[in-house]
């Protein structure tokens, strides 16, 4: 019997990875700085294995970031214990797309854009492709944030 990872544990496995892409390092690196191998940083990445409190805060030291930075936008309790929680497989996970090669330099092109209308108009031009591409905008009605 496979054991699915909780929900709160991959959340915060995908901020480690998120944020440790973000600076470059591989997980060789972080695993280094640890004292871990790349393998055990993998597997606190899916959220296959836990992250102890001291190790968050070792890795929060690494990574420059406070150790709330990990479980920003986690679910709530009753999420990660079922009730409620949506299906993360079937719907699109912020966190997943920041960490691919295209999310970040998507991500560094935008921030880099000052102009808050020409901001705008991306988004919009970004919606527009994707409901064109038949899919919806479950977001539509959000403010963007940035």
């Amino acid at each position: 019997m496979t054991k699915t990872p909780n929900p709160i544990d991959q959340h915060v496995g995908n901020r480690v990875r998120m944020r440790r892409v973000m600076l470059g390092f591989s997980q060789e690196k972080l695993g280094g700085a640890l004292g871990l191998t790349f393998q055990q940083v993998q597997k606190y990445e899916k959220g296959t294995n836990r992250i102890g409190a001291s190790r968050l805060q070792a890795i929060s030291k690494i990574l420059d970031v406070p150790p709330s930075f990990f479980f920003d936008g986690a679910p709530s309790v009753a999420e990660a214990g079922g009730e409620g929680f949506r299906d993360m497989s079937t719907t699109p996970y912020v966190p997943d797309f920041l960490t691919t090669a295209e999310g970040l330099q998507l991500n560094r092109a935008f921030a880099r854009i000052r102009d808050p209308k020409v901001r705008k108009r991306v988004v919009e031009l970004v919606a527009a492709i994707s409901e064109s591409d038949g899919q919806s905008r479950p977001d539509a009605n959000r403010e963007l944030v940035v």
